[in-house]
């Protein structure tokens, strides 16, 4: 389950920076990686650099989301903008989603008809990668347990490390035995694992209050002492780092409901639920209109 924590959330300046950063060298490398791979020929760095690209695409995303999410709340947008960084987690998924038709078509037409590769271009580049990469998962590290777009750019950013360590090692087999044929399958394990790693962000951001056990947050919610009864229980996402709720709470006494709710908002706090409203209820006074909704 998801656990409320401030200490180590990332600010919006340090989130921004971090995301400039990482969107300034990774342009930089994935420019370098077409340029090399054209010159040698080489499809598994094209296809490394057309995931790097799609990373940049992210990174950006990531970036809009979280100056968007800062915004205040208007009259008119309760909420402020929060909302906008789940949509621009869904799309930052189907754009790598959609990279990956490219490479893979491009990585089949190389596997029928392998091309001469500089291995050893090929892995000397792709070593650059693999420390570019790791130091932008660095810099996003600490955001990556807060904010759904600061998490999936971190894995995109670690799953590249591993993709270049695999082009490194294609790049020195290669060079030892001649087998061009493990160029193109390089490119298709790169587009495997970008299905991947993009349809946990994609199922992630539908699931939108993403890591909350409803039964979980019952049953803690029944634990503090004067609280008979929870129903009416509806939680969702208003952003990639925020979740609301909706509850009614039966109490044995309504002359200690204000202790009773500070007590349930600090406990939902605790679990990931930034905005809650409460509606207390004794069981004379209960609202079953909507029992089991």
């Amino acid at each position: 389950m998801h656990k409320h924590n401030h200490t180590h959330a990332m600010t919006v300046g340090t989130a921004s920076r971090a995301l400039l950063i990482g969107i300034s060298i990774n342009i930089a490398y994935a420019l370098a990686e077409v340029a090399v791979g054209i010159r040698i020929g080489s499809m598994g760095l094209v296809a490394d650099a057309g995931h790097n690209l799609s990373d940049v695409a992210g990174l950006l995303l990531a970036l809009i989301a979280v100056r968007l999410a800062a915004r205040k709340a208007t009259a008119k947008y309760t909420f402020g903008y929060r909302k906008a960084s789940i949509l621009i987690s869904l799309l930052n998924a189907l754009l790598l989603l959609a990279a990956v038709v490219g490479i893979i078509r491009e990585s089949i037409e190389r596997f029928l008809d392998p091309q001469p590769v500089a291995g050893w271009g090929v892995a000397a580049t792709a070593a650059a990668g693999v420390a570019i990469n790791y130091l932008s998962a660095r810099l996003l590290r600490s955001g990556k347990e807060r904010d759904l777009n600061i998490r999936g750019a971190y894995l995109h950013m670690i799953l590249d490390a591993l993709v270049s360590v695999g082009v490194v090692v294609s790049g020195i087999v290669i060079s030892l035995t001649g087998w061009n044929v493990i160029d193109p399958i390089i490119g298709i394990v790169v587009a495997g694992i970008i299905v991947y790693s993009s349809w946990n962000l994609l199922t992630a951001s539908f699931r939108l209050a993403d890591g909350i056990d409803v039964a979980s947050i019952e049953q803690a919610l029944l634990s503090i002492d004067g609280i008979r009864d929870v129903h009416h229980i509806h939680i969702w996402g208003i952003s990639t780092t925020q979740n609301a709720m909706t509850a009614h709470l039966v109490v044995d006494d309504l002359s200690s409901w204000e202790s009773v709710r500070r007590r349930a908002k600090h406990l939902l706090a605790e679990h990931g639920i930034d905005h809650s409203t409460l509606e207390i209820e004794t069981e004379a006074g209960r609202d079953t209109s909507c029992d089991g909704c």
